[in-house]
């Protein structure tokens, strides 16, 4: 086989369904700060917090906020057309990136441009799901292009309606992220191109509304040797990237919008603005955040197996580490398990943190010793998300 080939036949053409393993489960390391101490941490962190948040409220009370200034890109998002409000359940910058244009009429329509994507406002559908929708910016960028069709395969998910094939990573993040309402159908096969993102070479495919791109490198060497190793799919936060196809499409149509200073009463864009919580459902096996009452990121969880359940209750995260080392023994096990990613504690030695033994996430196989396990790309993304003191309900 081609380099091209073995890399579609081993990282996007893999199984769309893997079989949660039994593996021994590895329990969690002991707590790192004594309980007197890790309670003083949190109670800092949260007076910080709230006068953080009372500073932003003295300006313009946060229940009242129609617009939000980002300053990275010099322009606001309104929630008069509920454009605020869908970026922010729906990926917010890791999935459309910043603002990168005003509010706009285009064909008689509000639109506003971010770097990934064209939001539409749809006043038809008010109150609906529908009255903020994606433009179908994949097909307007490749016109003119002759993909040939996709063949069903087995272990690739064929859609009849474009004639396209998806599967391996390309397909969890399609899944996960928002399939067909976000990214819309799969228009192409993946293939390779030359990345507008970086200059390289890479394993491109295109939907009606966006463009993958393959980055390997974006996962470690060693979680990737794990995944070999495991017959798992693992997930590096930007493992998938999405291509800037917003700012392609307002190019191409001439817009040249200049940034702004931010209008009076609008505050600039940050989580810390809302009181950031995270909830844990043991039941369903999924955690969910939210800012304020907005829920803004959800993942699948696998907690602590039966006589090591990962305790209820209401906690707060009070240590963080990128990377540790976890060694013990309880129970008659003993346990070395190196490089365990973005680990948060939230109540002893119970944490947050990412997994590479085993991908029973979300599957009802609860593997841990009371940890609680996450993909790779969820506990990166929550750790930076999250800070000392964030709230995390563990419930049923």
């Amino acid at each position: 086989m081609t380099g091209i080939a073995i890399l579609i036949a081993t990282a996007i053409a893999a199984p769309i369904e893997l079989r949660a393993r039994q593996r021994p489960a590895v329990a969690d390391f002991a707590p790192p700060l004594p309980a007197s101490e890790a309670q003083a941490v949190v109670a800092a962190a949260r007076a910080a917090e709230r006068m953080q948040q009372q500073s932003a409220a003295e300006a313009v009370p946060l229940p009242a906020v129609q617009n939000m200034y980002f300053a990275s890109s010099g322009f606001h998002i309104s929630d008069r057309t509920g454009f605020l409000s869908f970026w922010r359940r729906n990926g917010g910058e890791l999935i459309f990136g910043y603002p990168i244009s005003g509010e706009l009429i285009e064909d008689g329509r509000i639109v506003q441009y971010f770097e990934r994507a064209r939001f539409e406002y749809h006043p038809e559908n008010l109150g609906t799901e529908y009255q903020v929708m994606l433009s179908l910016l994949g097909n307007e960028i490749t016109q003119g292009y002759d993909f040939p069709d996709g063949q069903p395969t087995q272990g690739r998910l064929y859609f009849p309606e474009t004639r396209q094939t998806l599967g391996g990573k390309f397909l969890r993040f399609w899944q996960k992220r928002g399939g067909l309402r976000i990214f819309g159908y799969p228009i192409s096969e993946p293939f390779e191109e030359i990345s507008p993102i970086d200059g390289q070479v890479r394993i491109t495919q295109y939907f009606e509304r966006a463009r993958f791109e393959y980055h390997p490198e974006q996962l470690p060497a060693f979680y990737r040797q794990m995944e070999r190793a495991n017959g798992i799919i693992l997930s590096g936060l930007h493992e998938v990237q999405l291509g800037d196809l917003g700012r392609q499409a307002m190019q191409r149509r001439g817009h040249t919008p200049h940034a702004v200073g931010p209008m009076p009463g609008a505050p600039a864009w940050s989580p810390k603005l809302f009181e950031r919580r995270i909830e844990v459902n043991l039941t369903q096996q999924m955690l969910t955040a939210f800012e304020g009452d907005v829920p803004v990121y959800r993942a699948p969880v696998a907690t602590g197996r039966d006589g090591f359940n990962t305790p209820a209750g209401s906690f707060a995260i009070y240590y963080k580490l990128p990377r540790q080392t976890m060694t013990g023994s309880a129970g008659g096990e003993s346990w070395y398990v190196p490089d365990v990613p973005w680990v948060q504690y939230v109540v002893g030695g119970v944490a947050l943190h990412g997994t590479y033994w085993h991908d029973a996430w979300g599957t009802g196989v609860r593997m841990s010793h009371g940890c609680i396990n996450l993909n790779i790309d969820d506990a990166e993304w929550l750790y930076h998300w999250a800070d000392i003191g964030t709230r995390v309900d563990v419930v049923y």
